[in-house]
Formats: structure tokens, sequence, C-alpha cells
């Protein structure tokens, strides 16, 4: 009789819950998802809360396997040499491999004002804090979204076509990942919207206040309500749990996913940060990260070796209200080019990606093993070449046994 294996997977978020179905593959592996909700967000609808359009929230018999045991707690450590993890609420549990997909959250704003005045929103609660903030707020009130990345564009536009005053502070262009041709487009349909959008170097944020927002070039803009999105941040368990990590606190790991610490310690999503060259956070690599952890897993219960990462992208989808979006193209490695689609083409694309997130995981959970990615990035075989060549290694990788 095969010997069973226990894995765990950390985190319910579109990477964990692809992981989480794809080792069902194996009648003699044992999945156990520990997640802090007993929901799945979908949350690249989290402007949807804000704007009030949409809840964002998923039962999980709609996307996760049935084999899979969903524990709804929260992980405060893991004991990579005891294999286990501790829990908040309900002691440990035990694994022989563990994959790491507690994905990303707001980062700390580092800002004088804005942990006690501003709102972020790149969490489910938050979302909903900052939606009954804005309903008791006069339709009038002045809105500031700080930070003009995807998620401060789709969150202004949305507020925007819902009525609002909306000022949008860039800090430096909007959005950053965009092609200057298609900056110009957004802008323009922002601008549309009526959202004011503030660029250039003194549109930086220094403090926020409760009814104001200050800029690095001496404005003052009253703000009524401050929604912050300027950048994302990971959860510091890895690092509490003395995992070695990037700066940003990602767990580093090589090609292949694997921790350069423990070889049961798998990373997937926007918490891992393959040879120190971590890919876009975004639910784009989400999938296929996950897919890739699983996939390392199940190559490591076979005796076999893991392949490397194979991932690329197709660009980013930017909704613009309800009726509008763009849909920036890129090379497969992540560079955004000059082209775009607009109009009802584009809508119909960025619709059919909220639908599509939730269809692959639950093909995922009916034909396990079955979710393949299009888009490889050739180029990041030559990335890590010049790295390598750029910076000798100083750290060795530190993989335990499997015994």
């Amino acid at each position: 009789m095969a010997e069973n294996t226990d894995v765990v997977v950390i985190g319910g978020g579109y990477a964990g819950v692809m992981a989480a179905n794809r080792l069902t593959q194996r009648d003699d592996v044992t999945v156990t998802l520990i997640n802090p909700r007993p929901v799945f967000v979908h949350r690249i609808r989290l402007h949807q809360v804000v704007g009030g359009s949409h809840d964002v929230v998923v039962d999980y018999r709609e996307v996760l396997a049935k084999g899979v045991r969903l524990v709804v707690d929260t992980v405060t450590r893991i004991d990579a040499a005891g294999h286990s993890v501790e829990l908040a609420a309900d002691g440990t549990v035990g694994y022989d491999y563990l994959i790491y997909a507690v994905g990303s959250g707001s980062a700390d704003p580092g800002v004088p004002g804005a942990a006690e005045f501003a709102y972020p929103i790149a969490a489910l609660e938050e979302a909903r804090r900052l939606r009954s903030v804005l309903d008791d707020a006069p339709a009038t009130a002045a809105v500031t979204v700080v930070g003009a990345g995807a998620l401060g564009i789709e969150a202004a536009a949305e507020l925007a076509e819902a009525g609002r005053t909306v000022t949008l502070v860039c800090g430096e262009v909007l959005g950053p990942y965009l092609h200057p041709r298609v900056r110009r487009s957004i802008a323009k349909q922002l601008g549309k919207l009526g959202v004011t959008v503030l660029e250039g170097p003194d549109t930086k944020v220094t403090a926020v206040t409760r009814d104001a927002v200050r800029l690095s070039g001496g404005r003052e803009l009253p703000s009524r309500v401050t929604v912050w999105t300027a950048g994302f941040g990971v959860p510091d368990l890895a690092v509490r749990s003395g995992l070695s990590t990037d700066a940003l606190g990602r767990l580093l790991t090589d090609e292949t996913l694997t921790s350069v610490d423990d070889a049961r310690i798998v990373a997937a999503g926007d918490s891992a940060a393959p040879s120190e060259l971590p890919l876009r956070m975004s639910c784009q690599a989400a999938g296929p990260l996950g897919a890739h952890a699983a996939d390392t897993v199940l190559s490591r219960i076979a005796g076999e070796e893991p392949a490397s990462i194979q991932v690329g992208f197709f660009g980013l989808c930017v909704s613009l209200g309800r009726r509008a979006a763009t849909v920036q193209l890129a090379s497969k490695d992540d560079t955004a080019n000059r082209f775009s689609i607009r109009g009802r083409l584009a809508v119909k694309i960025k619709e059919s990606s909220y639908k599509g997130l939730l269809k692959h995981l639950a093909d995922e959970a009916r034909k396990p093993g079955s979710h393949t990615w299009p888009f490889k990035d050739d180029k990041r075989r030559l990335l890590l070449h010049a790295k390598r060549d750029e910076a000798p290694v100083t750290r060795t990788a530190r993989h335990l046994t499997d015994s």
C-alpha cells in the first residue's frame, strides 16, 4: 500500500486554490488548504466593492476540489524543522510538503497620517470599510485616490462613474506599467468620466489629514475621503518563520519555486520571489505559478526532477467604469507595447477575464492537471544569465533532504 503524502497549502487565493486543486490528481496525496476566510475573494473585482457594483465573494464549493480539506484559520508560524504550521485558533497542522501562497495586500503607506486617515482597498475587509464610509459621506464630498496603478485607476473610474468628485494623485506618472501611447488614451477616458489626474514629481503625497492630502510640490487638496492604492506588500509570515526572503518579504525560491532553505517548501503567487526576479504581482501570474508549485511537489513525490517556471504575460486589462475598458498588450516578458484594445471589445475581454479566472479554478477542481498557460517568457533564461554574470551568487541553497 502506497504511503500517503500530506500537503498543506497556505492561502486560498488564485494561486493557492489552483495549487490545491491540481494536487488532487494523486489519490495518495492529502491536501489541506488553510485560509483565514471561509469564502473565496475574487480579488480583481475589489474596486467594484468600492463602487457598490459587486460583492466579489464566491463560495469555495464553486472553485475548490471536493477532495481538499478547508481549514478556516490563520497560520502564525511555519516550523520548517518540525514540518508543521502553527495556527492562531486551533493548534498545529503537520505536512510533508508546504505550498506558501499567502498572496499580497496593502503596503505600509509610510506617509504621516495615511494609516489613520486613508483607506486601503487591497483586501475585502478594507474595500467594505471604504464602501461604508462612502455611503455615509455626502455625494458632493471630495474623494482623492492615491496611487495610479491599475487598482487606483479602476477605483477612480468606478467612483467617478457613480457621480463622485474624484482626484487621482499619481505620485509620478499615470499607470507606470503602461506604454505612453496607451497612458494618454486612458488619461483621456478618465477625463471624460470627470476624474482630475495629477501627475509629475510634485504630486507625491507627503501627508494625509482627516480632510486633506498634502503634496510634495506644496499643494494641499481638500479630501473628505482618501483612498490609498499606492503599492502592495506581502504578509511577514516567512520572515517571522526564519525563512529567506527578498527585501519586500517574498519567499526566496529557485526556478522550480522551491524555497532556497527547504526542499519541502514551495511558493506560488505574489509571495514568491524565484531567483530574486519575481514576476509582476497579478492574477495573471498567480494561476500558472500555483499550477507550477503543485507540479513541483508532485514531481518530488514521484522522485522526479521538477521543471523550471515558464510563465509569460499578455498585458494588462484595466476597467474604466462599467461601460469602458482598455487592454494594454505586452510582450510575453511583460514589456508593455504601443498596442491596445479599447471600446466594446475591451469591455468584453475584461468581463471574460473575471469569469475566466473562476472557470480556470473550477475546471482544475473538476479535472486536476488540466490547466495550461499558453504564454511562455522565452527571455527569462537570458535575464537570469545576465543577473548571474553581473552579481555572482554569494549564498547557496540550503535544501533539506526529503527523508
